[in-house]
């Protein structure tokens, strides 16, 4: 996510970005405005329309943050997107009626803004009728106010990986199983896309594309809330890998090269005396070459800061960590000691091993 993405700011403790193709919608909106009144004066009012609605998205992204928050749950980071803003929580809450909460949180600030704004208006007679309202029509605040209205509505589509599906999946699971109540979920989603996709072909491109967004949101949030619940109950030491090389912080970035290229690891622990001191990852190391060369130290280049987990946890618990972190290899500690490490890959052939012990 923070590929080709910039930050912004840090706000309660969580960091906004911005992705780079957000910037497209600046230009779009600009030109729009640019075509109708063919003045800078309308573009800067087009830019600032869509920058105050942008900052609408943020708040509506920390309505769910700050929500998670209660039920001690931490926000990595927030980033901006052209179809919208998106809150990486490090999970979702596991009580349905928690879930349906953080869901429809950040819907629930838009109505907010959408009352103040209409209670605004009202009072300072600057209303006028809802028809003459577009994207380049209409008073400023009440062209906010209209977009945060389609933002509630398109966020409350009960259909994945919008706010709605979530909801939707959270009344499911309080009467049915939640890996049962997520394929149901992701069916209705579906469903929708498909009826989107008709309507699309009818003339309505827009809705190709969101039928296109649905789909994919669903089949994703179903795949991965099945993989959570084969990984249930499974303790870490069951999966993770026990052969794997090591570095001390002393090494050389050519004896890092030499590994990445003589094996299949790609991110190594950095250990002293049977201690982790950091990780090198692959990304890392790609990044210190052109800086240090070879003989730079992997000292120099190791990231100090990173996930690790303790061999009495369950696989599922250590997954959801590996989801969330640029780093893609989880070192596992027992009293201290590092005895195994835990890979996206070697989680993935578990379960095709899991599957295949139960086919037999």
């Amino acid at each position: 996510m923070r590929t080709w993405s910039w930050k912004l700011a840090r706000i309660a403790g969580i960091d906004v970005y911005v992705h780079a193709t957000f910037f497209i919608v600046v230009v779009w909106i600009g030109l729009v405005y640019w075509n109708q009144d063919q003045n800078l004066a309308a573009v800067f009012d087009g830019v600032g329309y869509i920058l105050t609605l942008f900052t609408c998205v943020v708040l509506h992204e920390f309505g769910h943050a700050l929500t998670a928050a209660r039920y001690g749950i931490r926000t990595r980071d927030i980033t901006l997107l052209p179809i919208g803003g998106v809150a990486r929580l490090e999970r979702m809450p596991e009580v349905p009626v928690q879930e349906l909460w953080v869901a429809l949180a950040g819907p629930a600030v838009n109505v907010v803004i959408a009352l103040l704004l209409f209670v605004w208006l009202q009072a300072s007679g600057s209303w006028e009728s809802v028809e003459r309202v577009g994207v380049a029509r209409g008073t400023f605040l009440e062209r906010v106010m209209m977009a945060n209205i389609y933002l509630v509505g398109f966020n409350l589509l009960p259909a994945f990986p919008m706010d709605g599906g979530r909801a939707l999946r959270a009344l499911l699971a309080t009467r049915m199983e939640y890996t049962r109540a997520t394929s149901r979920a992701a069916t209705i989603g579906q469903a929708m896309a498909i009826m989107f996709a008709f309507v699309g072909l009818l003339g309505n491109p827009v809705l190709l594309f969101i039928a296109l967004f649905v789909w994919i949101g669903a089949g994703q949030e179903a795949s991965m809330t099945q993989m959570k619940s084969a990984l249930a109950g499974i303790p870490l030491r069951h999966a993770m890998l026990t052969h794997f090389r090591t570095l001390s912080p002393t090494n050389t970035l050519g004896d890092a090269v030499d590994l990445l290229l003589t094996g299949s690891q790609q991110d190594f622990p950095v250990v002293v005396n049977g201690r982790i001191e950091g990780i090198l990852t692959r990304s890392d190391l790609i990044k210190s070459l052109p800086r240090s060369g070879r003989s730079g130290t992997v000292a120099e280049a190791m990231s100090r800061e990173g996930p690790t987990a303790e061999a009495s946890e369950m696989l599922e618990t250590v997954f959801a960590r590996l989801q969330g972190q640029d780093c893609h290899t989880v070192p596992v500690l027992e009293n201290g000691t590092l005895i195994g490490l835990v890979t996206m890959d070697n989680v993935g052939e578990f379960l095709m091993i899991q599957a295949a012990e139960k086919k037999g």
